[in-house]
């Protein structure tokens, strides 16, 4: 029972070459020797078996040394694939990548030693007898979805090697019908056309020897055929493995379309196909663009009804936002007006802005887009413009269009209702543009809307000298609208001020006037206070006379800086100098004294 000896005699054993001898001597000394030794032998006895042509007696040995040490196997499956056991070598190998306990010796992971089985499965299809290939790699195909193009491949692979091309081409097809990657889809693609033109190459050379046979060269054709479809589809495939990643991708729809120009049946499915698949809560890219640009196709083919019934379709969808609804509705009122149905068209515009029986929001996300178009400002201006088009905008309709969605959330429909309204001076008897004013105290954002309505509007009410207005019309009538969009707007430029002011002077009373100025004193931004003061001295003064600006510069003086409040203090005395109210210059004097600094004023 000494290691030592043993080793030492089957090491000279060896070098003598008595494979026999050699052999049962190492079975001795494994038999002779406590199991805690037996690792001092088996490397000199592995080696051994290794060095001679006997892989019956290596297998052998190999099987009992598993036994002990089963964290071995990858160099048994080694030794199996140098001498050519390669059936015995794939079941070692399955053993392993099923064995969830197995750890490498080698660092190799579950996957490699998968790998590794799926190359010996391929490449050797003929001698691995003992397993299913096949159900083998598409089992991988489920177990390891990152590398589905490699495995694919290698089943294909497979095929081709047993003979069996029909089945690969088969294999090749499903696999580009199902892969979810463009990496994926790229391996494939090109084993499945290198495929091809190795199959056409041997062809050819079948050809080439045997001669020109009427069977064979139809055969030829057929494949070179195959081979041009395969290469024509690809773009297909390929926007095909987009849309399996995403579905909702509308541009990859419209592209899909684009590679069946020309095949209208083709084209009518896609669509049909793309607009019930599409989320428009999931879409990537406008949604609407689907149903408008389906309903184009039948339009430009002359298929009136059927692009009104995709219209019609359309707006009932509940689109993510108002505008792709507003867009379906704008494109359906076009389309009657390229067709010069005018009447038609103004009857969908008019539809799509009747009232709901709902209100919403228009930013209101809990309500449909149904309930919300009325206020959308597309469709709003479109019918107003075909109104104006048409002339057939009467004194009995409802109020303008743009006027009736003007709320805060639409800042652009004051100017374009404000600029319409003063081309037709006699909307003024309606109050059409009624709605442009708020409630007083609203914050809106800029004010330039509110600006437009009094410059345009003021010119119509004509010169008091020689204008009698008739009933209901006249300065009042522009008052609300004026003073909304003054007090409405808080912290507001001066020359809303200064044109309601000048609207008061000329159509109305000069004490509302200087109200309208004592109101800006107070409103404006403190940079256009001071020039706001001077402002209301100056028109108080014309208006009323010197003395009735005393109120205005206490209040100047009170409420303005130190800077300003001097330099009012100065004219107020001075004032008061030429009236002769020495005492109240002195006064005024002194109250200044107390903010001045003799230093550096």
């Amino acid at each position: 029972q000494m290691p030592r000896i043993w080793l030492d005699y089957c090491q000279f054993l060896v070098e003598q070459g008595r494979i026999t001898r050699t052999r049962r001597t190492f079975d001795r000394a494994l038999r002779a020797l406590p199991i805690t030794q037996h690792h001092r032998i088996w490397p000199l006895y592995l080696q051994f078996v290794r060095r001679y042509p006997l892989p019956e007696t290596a297998v052998r040995v190999y099987r009992r040394y598993l036994k002990l040490s089963p964290e071995s196997a990858e160099e048994y499956v080694e030794y199996l694939r140098s001498v050519g056991r390669l059936d015995e070598a794939a079941v070692r190998l399955a053993r392993l990548v099923n064995d969830e306990r197995f750890v490498s010796k080698e660092g190799k992971s579950n996957y490699q030693l998968w790998q590794e089985l799926c190359e010996l499965l391929s490449q050797h299809p003929e001698r691995v007898r003992s397993l299913d290939a096949g159900a083998i790699i598409r089992g991988g195909l489920t177990r390891f979805t990152d590398q589905l193009g490699r495995l694919w491949g290698a089943l294909a692979d497979c095929y081709i090697r047993s003979g069996h091309f029909e089945k690969a081409r088969d294999v090749y097809e499903e696999a580009v019908q199902t892969v979810m990657t463009v990496r994926d889809f790229t391996q494939v693609f090109d084993s499945y056309a290198q495929f091809e033109e190795s199959v056409i190459a041997a062809k050819m050379e079948t050809v080439a020897e045997l001669g020109k046979e009427e069977d064979e060269e139809v055969e030829l054709e057929l494949r070179l055929a195959r081979f041009e479809q395969l290469m024509a589809r690809r773009p297909l495939l390929l926007n095909s493995v987009l849309l399996r990643q995403n579905p909702h991708n509308v541009h990859e729809w419209h592209k899909r379309v684009q590679l069946y120009q020309g095949r209208p049946e083709q084209i009518i499915n896609t669509y049909t196909e793309a607009v019930r698949t599409v989320d428009p809560f999931k879409a990537t890219g406008r949604p609407h663009g689907l149903w408008v640009a389906f309903a184009r196709f039948y339009e430009d083919n002359g298929q009136l009804d059927d692009a009104r019934t995709i219209l019609t379709k359309a707006t009932r969808v509940r689109f993510r936002q108002v505008e792709d609804l507003a867009a379906v509705w704008c494109e359906f009122g076009e389309m009657e007006l390229r067709h010069e149905n005018y009447d038609e068209a103004l009857r969908i515009l008019r539809k799509a802005t009747a009232l709901p029986a709902k209100r919403a929001e228009y930013f209101d996300s809990t309500e449909p887009v149904q309930n919300r178009l009325y206020k959308s400002l597309k469709v709003w201006s479109m019918l107003a413009d075909l109104e104006e088009s048409l002339g057939t905008f009467q004194v009995g309709d409802a109020p303008h269009p743009l006027g009736m969605c003007w709320d805060p959330q639409h800042p652009g429909a004051a100017p374009l209702a404000c600029v319409w309204g003063a081309q037709h001076p006699w909307v003024l008897h309606l109050g059409c543009l009624a709605p442009l004013g708020t409630p007083a105290g609203h914050v809106l954002g800029p004010p330039a809307p509110w600006m437009l309505h009094p410059v345009l509007f003021v010119p119509h009410l004509g010169h008091p000298s020689d204008y009698s207005p008739p009933p209901r019309l006249g300065a009042h009538r522009q008052h609300p609208e004026v003073g909304a969009s003054a007090d409405g707007c808080r912290r507001v430029p001066a020359a809303i001020y200064l044109l309601y002011a000048k609207l008061e002077e000329e159509f109305g009373l000069a004490r509302h006037a200087m109200g309208v100025y004592e109101r800006a004193t107070r409103a404006v931004l403190p940079a256009q206070q001071h020039d706001m003061f001077n402002i209301y001295i100056k028109r108080a003064a014309e208006l009323y006379g010197v003395t009735h600006t005393r109120p205005i510069y206490q209040k100047a003086i009170e409420v303005l800086g130190d800077d300003a409040a001097r330099e009012l203090c100065l004219r107020f005395a001075d004032m008061e100098c030429k009236l002769g109210e020495v005492d109240r210059a002195r006064a005024i004097y002194t109250y200044c004294s107390q903010i001045c600094d003799p230093r550096v004023s």
